[in-house]
């Protein structure tokens, strides 16, 4: 079995059993036991992300989304961003923060669909890289909602997500609607551009980038 067929197998258990993000957790735990594979465990930054060609930090607040082995989060902090990063997988957040030892990231354990009151409307950056796409239909609003109301006045939204991936409804990941990703531009934020475009050399066909800015 390969990367994928871990996630499909696990997401399909969770989903069964009335848990959506449960799997989250238990991928990471068997990975870390070497009972699995996490597909999007590499070393490098997403060429996603890389090619947004975000502005230097200067010290500005910034917050990953789902941020996993943190590989996105170390990169906005060599950007200049302060950076806090988090995952529901605690598996996930302790390998984070031994895999990148001295890390300027503050990585923490939170939950998208219940984050802390602190944090609305408080970063200057947020990533929401290709979380959204491994949730259920169902729950998307919610989680949408709470991503856009991350980001602070005068803030930036960068959303990261699969537009197409040549498996029909075998996922994670489910791609999102182009409706999905317009709505991102809810509590106090506006559209300022939204690109679909083929990812070479990726099981993921085509991609989304998505900017989003608070008024």
């Amino acid at each position: 079995m390969g990367a994928d067929d871990d996630t499909r197998r696990l997401s399909a258990a969770s989903l069964a059993a009335g848990d959506p993000t449960g799997w989250f957790e238990r991928l990471y735990a068997e990975a870390r036991d070497g009972h699995a594979e996490i597909p999007w465990d590499r070393p490098e930054p997403s060429v996603n992300l890389i090619e947004a060609g975000l502005p230097a930090g200067e010290g500005r607040a910034a917050l990953v989304v789902g941020c996993g082995l943190g590989r996105d989060a170390e990169y906005l902090a060599g950007l200049g961003y302060a950076t806090t990063a988090f995952d529901i997988s605690a598996t996930a957040i302790r390998q984070a923060r031994e895999r990148h030892p001295g890390t300027a990231v503050d990585y923490q354990v939170a939950d998208l669909l219940d984050p802390p009151a602190r944090w609305r409307q408080r970063f200057a950056l947020v990533l929401e890289s290709n979380n959204v796409q491994a949730l259920p239909r169902e729950l998307r609003g919610a989680a949408i909602a709470a991503v856009s109301g991350f980001v602070g006045p005068g803030g930036t939204l960068l959303v990261l997500a699969a537009a197409k991936t040549g498996r029909g409804d075998d996922g994670p990941p489910w791609p999102l609607t182009r409706a999905e990703v317009e709505s991102f531009a809810g509590d106090g934020l506006e559209t300022a551009s939204i690109d679909e475009f083929p990812a070479a050399d990726d099981p993921l066909d085509r991609r989304w980038r998505a900017v989003f800015v608070a008024r």
